[in-house]
């Protein structure tokens, strides 16, 4: 097979590994989605897979599986470097090598410490490697793992419901509901695929929330409540009951937050608020990403669906790289990616 060919068959593989990978966020944590396509030597396809929880076989090992003896003299294609550790299952290098797979396209290095170099493990036992193959769309689909182990801290992603006009309820207090059911449903969606949904005790103790996830929307397992500040919370509270694991942090202190639910073994974050939580998570530069809905709606006046985050002036506004802007209903959500400054 001719090298252009080959490189059409590859990124074609690549691409369904991605979406192969995308059917199990939030499900994994700790651990990362990875998808993987194994081509016979013509730049078929012979077997594929993906890392359905943590603890089940690797997405490289189910693919080579499927493939069988189809795999030897093949072609690897993986969302994720191979890992070279043991850990729960033995180091996807060494399933390669016994396959007799001469080829490994990746599209994203491991960062963690004791899984990465997988790659350059294959490469001296002969294997040739190529990465970076649709890198970004790999970084997209994996990037709260990916943030989590780059930082050593869980990603955050800021949900925001908010007016045309920034206003996240009306002067009275009332904000159910500023969105439609849509909305409402795709955010739910969210909540599904992070490991803990956190929000202040002002929101608690004036809005009642469950935070659960609702709406016929599956999720592998409920994320974990978390109530930050130290305002006293009532009993009977819906965030209290049984409905899902709770935790009440006494700190305001953003980094703390983060220190505390890193050490629980929480990865990715969705917080919901309010306004005075999620500006001091801003102003600390610990969000990373933001999705917003936009109803089109307009109230002049009520609360501001940010607090302060310490910008006072607008060459240090907080910026994103948007990369979606999709009608939900009769609203829009905008989701987009935190720039941090150069060495930030």
């Amino acid at each position: 097979m001719s090298g252009p060919v080959l490189d059409v068959a590859e990124r074609a593989a690549m691409s369904r590994a991605l979406a192969l990978a995308a059917l199990a966020v939030g499900a994994t944590s700790p651990n990362p989605v990875v998808g993987a396509v194994v081509l016979d030597r013509e730049g078929v396809i012979v077997g594929e897979g993906y890392h359905h929880r943590a603890g089940a076989p690797h997405a490289e090992v189910e693919a080579l599986a499927q493939a069988g003896p189809r795999a030897r003299g093949g072609t690897m294609v993986v969302t994720l470097e191979p890992c070279r550790h043991t850990g729960r299952t033995g180091p996807c290098t060494q399933a390669l090598l016994a396959a007799g797979v001469t080829r490994l396209v990746y599209a994203v290095p491991d960062p963690s410490p004791d899984a990465g170099g997988g790659a350059a493990e294959l490469a001296a036992a002969g294997v040739d490697v190529v990465c970076g193959v649709l890198g970004p769309e790999a970084e997209r689909v994996n990037e709260a793992w990916l943030t989590a182990v780059r930082t050593g801290r869980p990603h955050v992603t800021l949900k925001m419901a908010t007016t045309l006009d920034g206003r996240a309820a009306a002067a009275d207090g009332t904000s159910r509901w500023i969105t439609g059911l849509e909305a409402r449903t795709d955010a739910h969606r969210y909540r599904a695929r992070v490991d803990a949904i956190l929000v202040g005790s002002g929101t608690v103790l004036a809005d009642d929330p469950s935070l659960t996830v609702r709406h016929e929307v599956p999720s592998a397992r409920p994320p974990l409540r978390v109530v930050v500040g130290t305002r006293p919370l009532r009993a009977g509270l819906r965030v209290l009951d049984d409905e899902a694991p709770s935790l009440v942090l006494r700190t305001r202190d953003p980094g703390e937050v983060l220190a505390e639910l890193w050490g629980r073994g929480v990865r990715s974050v969705l917080l919901e608020g309010g306004p005075t939580l999620a500006g001091a998570f801003v102003g600390a530069g610990l969000v990373d990403r933001v999705v917003a809905y936009v109803a089109p709606v307009l109230l002049g006046q009520g609360p501001a669906a940010l607090g302060p985050a310490g910008v006072c002036t607008i060459a240090d506004a907080v910026r994103l790289q948007v990369d979606e802007v999709v009608p939900i209903g009769t609203d829009v959500r905008i989701s987009g990616r935190v720039v941090r400054p150069e060495g930030g």
